[in-house]
């Protein structure tokens, strides 16, 4: 039998049992379309967290208040960083470009008959650059006016929702905090929560100088965010701080630092490593069933040489190798699972779209796991479609004429 003949005779046989076939193709479908759905979900988390990760800075570090032990039990900011600490800080560590200090309170916040309690920090006009920010209207104070106490205000996205308007409108008007007058100078774009370590968009930034003389009356920060001069030095910046706040706070040798350094990459780069591992587990689940599928395909195979006894005797009888009959059968089960696998392709991309428009998850198809997804169902039908097939070639011809 030519090669062409024996792959025709193969689609006939699987033509002429439609709902055989599909059926039989049916855990392969859902096999393949649970892969990529999953891989999708699983690519999707560890996209996202990377997308934090870029969007927060490479290079971001933060200082946080130490602890202190009273009674046994944990008391977060007993020890406060200083306006003084940020100083030091921006003179004396080396791997550091760029030094933010942040005070932060919350206050009533009136515009207008309205009124909100959210966040004000005190910070200088690097803030944005440092966080990675934009402004979508107006401007950021500038170095001048923080050193003059102006009572300038800059929110971020949320608080202009939160009074029922826009941004673009807040520009130039006036909001008080605490009771005392703020021109609103500008409005940042939206960035949203990131990994715990950005704000929600609903402060209120000002400057550091008159949150410090008139709002808030302290130099003890909340924060220091620190921008490292690049990702390879990183490690040395984050020695660098210890070492400039240790001599800062007079710490001697063998006292535990009464401060935090936290970067958020550290911390996000676990998110992905969980998502990673998490995106694996969901693939692994989802090939149980092509396995399952996969066993099916075998079961139906052996019922189709069953019945097909016959058929096999007479082709044997008019010259059919071996080869011949083998090839014929591997042919039905890796066809059945190639078009399986196209179908579940399509409704595991399906879903994986659907999940994200609908339910709003992330996800992101990968063409790698697509192209996997294939090759395993070809490797699917052709491992398990060789023991069927060997069976039907090694059928003796005088015995498959006999059967009835």
């Amino acid at each position: 039998m030519l090669l062409g003949e024996i792959i025709r005779v193969a689609l006939d046989a699987l033509r002429a049992n439609k709902l055989r076939s599909l059926l039989t193709m049916l855990g392969i479908i859902i096999g393949v379309g649970a892969v990529i759905t999953m891989v999708a979900l699983g690519s999707g988390a560890q996209k996202a967290v990377q997308d934090r990760i870029a969007a927060l800075g490479p290079t971001l570090l933060s200082v946080l208040n130490g602890q202190d032990y009273r009674g046994g039990v944990a008391v977060s900011g007993a020890a406060s960083l200083t306006y003084a600490d940020d100083t030091a800080l921006a003179s004396h560590a080396r791997y550091v470009s760029d030094v933010v200090p942040e005070l932060e309170r919350n206050f009533q916040i009136k515009f207008g008959n309205q009124n909100i309690s959210e966040g004000v920090i005190g910070t200088t006009p690097n803030f944005i650059t440092v966080r990675n920010y934009t402004v979508a209207a107006g401007r950021m104070f500038t170095l001048g006016e923080n050193a003059a106490r102006r009572p300038y205000a800059v929110l971020e996205s949320a608080i202009p929702d939160l009074f029922k308007t826009n941004g673009a409108a807040m520009i130039g008007q006036e909001i008080k905090i605490r009771g005392i007058p703020f021109e609103v100078v500008g409005v940042l774009s939206t960035k949203g929560t990131q990994g715990g370590f950005g704000s929600s968009d609903d402060d209120v930034l000002i400057p550091l100088e008159t949150a410090r003389y008139r709002i808030m009356g302290t130099n003890r920060l909340r924060t220091i965010t620190i921008k490292g001069a690049s990702v390879d030095s990183l490690s040395l910046a984050m020695i660098e701080i210890e070492r400039v706040l240790r001599r800062q706070h007079k710490l001697r040798p063998g006292v535990d630092d009464n401060f935090r350094i936290r970067s958020p990459r550290d911390v996000l780069a676990t998110f992905e490593q969980t998502s990673e591992t998490f995106k694996y587990l969901l693939a692994g689940v989802a090939a149980v069933s092509l396995l399952v599928g996969g066993i099916g395909i075998m079961n139906i195979m052996l019922v189709s040489v069953t019945e097909r006894t016959r058929e096999i005797g007479v082709r044997k009888a008019l010259g059919a190798t071996k080869l011949n009959i083998l090839f014929q059968f591997v042919v039905e089960a890796v066809v059945l699972c190639l078009v399986g696998g196209v179908i579940g392709i399509l409704l595991g991309s399906l879903g994986a779209v659907g999940l994200s428009r609908l339910a709003h998850w992330n996800t992101l198809i990968s063409p790698g796991a697509v192209f996997m997804a294939f090759c395993f169902s070809a490797a699917v039908g052709l491992f398990f479609g060789i023991w069927p097939a060997r069976r039907a070639a090694t059928l003796d011809p005088i015995e498959a004429l006999r059967y009835e």
